[in-house]
């Protein structure tokens, strides 16, 4: 919806009774491009929720630094309620959680049946529950096109060994856009550098003495930050 609602920011699609339908527009044509194309057999939408998630309670710090939605996002929900009953999709969402955790809830279960999902987003932070049978969606833009990561693009992607240390790669970055600072001083190379010696965020916290300098002291001084990070950015699954 957002994405939709800013790929017109600079041409808004405005109606004759003065509402800015650009969001509700761009989520339409979307929806029914993936479902043309893509033919699933299952599709749902998962949203987020207005009460605080675990993130939020354990760091009141979590994605605080995001604006408020926009009023031409805001004003377009209702009418993107009303545009999925009227193609019955299922809406998804559960109090505490974010749409994050129950799409992962929903593929891992998914996946037990015997279902291939395919998680529709470009959010990095999905690659952590790509399986053999869970895929992330990417959708394209006018500068790239559409595609598919299953496990060897994600771990090409991200340089790893394996998917779960997607979540230790993410935590020792941090994330601006959530607001998780990471580990200090460990940038993409670090991160990466770390993972292939040490296995994982903990496996960097047992082997200390090996580390120097300022880099040492940071590592040091940030083990509980950098733990929480690790937990934040876990997405749910059960």
């Amino acid at each position: 919806i957002y994405r939709a609602y800013f790929a017109f920011a600079q041409n808004p699609r405005i109606n004759s009774k003065g509402l800015d339908t650009s969001a509700i527009f761009g989520f339409a044509n979307t929806l029914n491009e993936v479902i043309r194309k893509e033919k699933p057999s299952h599709i749902a939408v998962a949203f987020d929720r207005s009460a605080p998630t675990q993130r939020h309670i354990e760091y009141p710090l979590y994605k605080a630094q995001r604006e408020a939605m926009p009023d031409g996002i805001r004003n377009a929900l209702p009418y993107i309620d009303n545009l999925l009953e009227a193609f019955n999709i299922p809406k998804l969402y559960k109090d505490g959680f974010a749409a994050d955790d129950v799409i992962g809830t929903i593929a891992k279960k998914a996946e037990k049946k015997g279902y291939k999902t395919y998680m529709m987003t470009s959010d990095k932070d999905f690659a952590q529950l790509v399986s053999e049978n869970i895929f992330m969606y990417r959708p394209g833009n006018k500068w790239n096109p559409t595609s598919v990561w299953g496990i060897p693009e994600v771990l090409e992607k991200f340089d790893i060994a394996r998917v779960d240390q997607v979540i230790d790669f993410l935590a020792m970055m941090g994330d601006s856009a959530d607001n998780i600072p990471g580990l200090p001083g460990v940038g993409k190379k670090t991160a990466q550098k770390f993972l292939k010696q040490y296995n994982s965020m903990e496996g960097l916290f047992a082997n200390l003495h090996e580390l120097k300098g300022k880099m040492k002291e940071n590592i040091i001084s940030s083990k509980e930050i950098g733990l929480l990070c690790k937990k934040l950015v876990t997405i749910i699954t059960d």
